[in-house]
């Protein structure tokens, strides 16, 4: 884990603790310098999730096997492609994890 910038330094953002949450290295680095992306189903551009003011299941959901993370928003389906949150190596990553028992985490 590493610490992301909500709203990144490059624009203006703080390393205030309310600007700041934890982030994987693979997530942080698919978000860059951005806080914005464009939502896939309607081509909208929507802000990514924030989850210092946003709740995760207003705007995601586990696939039925639950390894991929679903996008039930405009929100939700931007920041799933964006950080690039179901690509190959996580998804098989969660795949062995639900094998274990050990996924999807609880709500």
């Amino acid at each position: 884990m590493e610490v992301e910038h909500l709203i990144p330094e490059a624009l203006g953002g703080t390393a205030a603790e309310d600007n700041l949450w934890l982030s994987c290295r693979r997530c942080n680095g698919s978000k860059g310098a951005r806080t914005r992306a464009m939502d896939p189903l309607t081509q909208a551009e929507v802000p990514l999730f924030n989850p210092r003011t946003q709740t995760w299941g207003e705007h995601f959901a586990w696939s039925d096997d639950g390894v991929q993370i679903v996008g039930k928003s405009p929100i939700g389906r931007a920041t799933v492609e964006a950080l690039r949150l179901n690509d190959l190596l996580i998804v098989q990553a969660r795949e062995r994890w639900v094998r274990g028992g050990w996924w999807p985490p609880a709500e």
